[in-house]
Formats: structure tokens, sequence, C-alpha cells
């Protein structure tokens, strides 16, 4: 099986998660590569989400400026053309690179600027989901959601919510959700990672979203299992980053194969690419070897991430094309 080669699609991928040692030295000259080491990879394993979620604070820092924003976007895209991404959709917090006094808009452009050209060069096709954070306020959460719908036909494809599901509840959030639904535009959710079924349960609920980031704690409730096959509800699954934050004790007890199985539609994705120091060929390789996941298995899984990517159904129709084209030498 040459996983290496294959077309992928990545649908659960944060830009500020995934900073390469040569974008943080050329933002950071001098830094050495111990130093990236300690502070741009999370700890394997991680205390928990936060201590993970944490170390991104350091890709953050460099991510002030339309240099840094721009620099970090154009090596993302790099680390994808290795992995032999097609399509992907990136997703970030715009209100967390306002600190050196960027307003949320230039933020955003400068992120959809670079991504114009990585696409170009790169033929790759991408979108950019915004996300607000469980702990922001539901103004910050509304700010959000506007930006989103100012800026969906510009590049702009979906709304988020991340962070500290374990602490926060969904209510500041609610109303942002609402708006975008309101305006057509999609949204997906990280829910069922820090927490359990009531999680999922309760952003289903109050959000309704198209797809779950994560989601894979719905492994407890059977009655969930049903809805969500029932319903369609798409999983972004990210593994490594499970194991790492202690979602599961090892990749052979992580429930995506049970999942897949069962008929829930998923893909698999690297989450933090930096922080998990993963690919997403790594991560294809690791459900191989666990699970014994064919290339038919990975045909099928990148399939329903065509289906169910935040692209118009005519795009959906030519992108599906393209994979199926690309993958018939493999």
């Amino acid at each position: 099986m040459d996983l290496a080669t294959m077309p992928k699609v990545e649908l659960h991928l944060h830009l500020d998660c995934s900073l390469s040692y040569r974008v943080v030295e050329q933002l950071r000259p001098g830094i050495t590569g111990q130093d990236y080491r300690d502070r741009f990879i999370a700890p394997f394993p991680s205390k928990n989400l936060n201590e993970y979620i944490d170390t991104a604070s350091h890709g953050i820092e460099l991510m002030q400026d339309r240099t840094g924003l721009q620099a970090v976007t154009l090596d993302l895209f790099d680390q994808l053309v290795q992995d032999q991404v097609i399509y992907t959709e990136i997703r970030f917090a715009p209100l967390e690179h306002i600190r050196q006094g960027m307003s949320p808009e230039s933020v955003i452009e400068a992120v959809l600027e670079a991504m114009e050209t990585a696409q170009t060069q790169s033929g790759i096709q991408a979108g950019l989901i915004l996300c607000t954070l469980r702990h922001y306020t539901a103004k910050q959460s509304m700010q959000t959601a506007q930006l989103v719908i100012k800026y969906h036909d510009k590049g702009v494809v979906a709304f988020d919510i991340a962070s500290d599901e374990a602490h926060y509840p969904v209510d500041n959030h609610v109303q942002a959700f609402q708006i975008v639904r309101e305006a057509g535009i999609p949204c997906t959710a990280h829910a069922g990672e820090a927490r359990g079924p009531e999680s999922v349960w309760e952003t289903l609920q109050d959000f309704q979203p198209q797809r779950l980031g994560h989601g894979v704690r719905s492994i407890e409730d059977p009655s969930l299992m049903r809805y969500l096959k029932e319903h369609r509800i798409f999983l972004e699954v990210c593994p490594t980053s499970n194991i790492q934050t202690q979602v599961f004790p090892s990749m052979a007890d992580h429930p995506v194969n049970e999942l897949f199985r069962y008929g829930i539609p998923l893909c698999i994705n690297t989450d933090g690419r930096t922080l998990s120091d993963t690919t997403l060929t790594r991560e294809y390789q690791l459900i191989h070897e666990t699970f014994g996941w064919s290339m038919d298995d990975f045909f099928q899984s990148n399939k329903d991430a065509i289906e169910a990517a935040f692209l118009p159904e005519t795009a959906k129709t030519e992108l599906l094309a393209r994979f199926i084209s690309q993958s018939g030498s493999l």
C-alpha cells in the first residue's frame, strides 16, 4: 500500500498548530531545533487537552502581523503538498491574532491572500474556517460569526467552535451559530473530545452543525451512534491528537475503526501537525497498521470527506472526479 502517494482530503487542520521548524526559524532566527521541539510540539502524552492547546500559544505569538500570518500559511501548504493533499479546510480563530494592533479583518485578509497564492502555486484547493473559542464572551463569538458572514464569498467556508470543551458551556455561542445558519453558511463544532456524549448531544441541539470536530466519544452512547449514522453527521477524526490528550490510552483503543465500520461518515486528520508531530500520511499508516484499513477503506473515507466538504455541489463533483482520477494509478 502506497499511502504516501494517495491523494488525500484533510478537513480538520489548525493553522496556528502547524508551524514547521523552517517557518519558525524564518520568523525567529536563531531558534535551535531543540528549542523548537520544546516549545512548539506538545508533550506526548499531554496532561490533558488544555496542556496540548496551551502549546499553540508559541505559534500564535509568531502570527501577530501580516508577515507571520502569511509565512505560516504558505508553509502549511508546502507541508500539504508533501502529503499529497488535494483539498483542505484550514481553521483558526482570528481574534487570537490582534494583539499587536491588526484588525480582525486584516488578519483574515492576510491569510486569505496567502491561501490564494498557495492554491495557485500548489494546485491544492482550500477553504478557510473561522473559529470562536469556548472561553470567548458572547460578544466575541458574535464578532467572529459576523466575520464568517462578511468573508463567506471571499474564501471563508464555515464557522467552528474550538478550545476548552470541558469547562465552558455552549451558552455564550448559541446566538452566533444561529446567525451563521440563518445566513445559509455551514458549521462544524468541536465536541466529544474532552467531554462525552452529553457534550455531543448539547452541541447538536444548540449549534446544529453539519460536522463534528472529533466526536469520537460518541462511541459511549449507542443512541447517539444511531443518530449520527441516520443523519449523516460527519466526524473529523484526529487519532494521534486523541491519544496525545489522553482521550484514549492507545491507538488500539481508539474507536475510529468501530465508528467507520458502523457506517458513520468520517475522515482522518492531523489536527495540529506540529503539536502532534505528525503528517496525514503518518496518520493513515497508523490506522492501516492498527486496524488493517485497506486502500478501499481510505478511498471511501476520502469520498465521504469530499461529500462533507464545505463546497458547492458542482465543486464537490469536480473534486471527486479529480480524486478518482489521481487515485486510478495506485
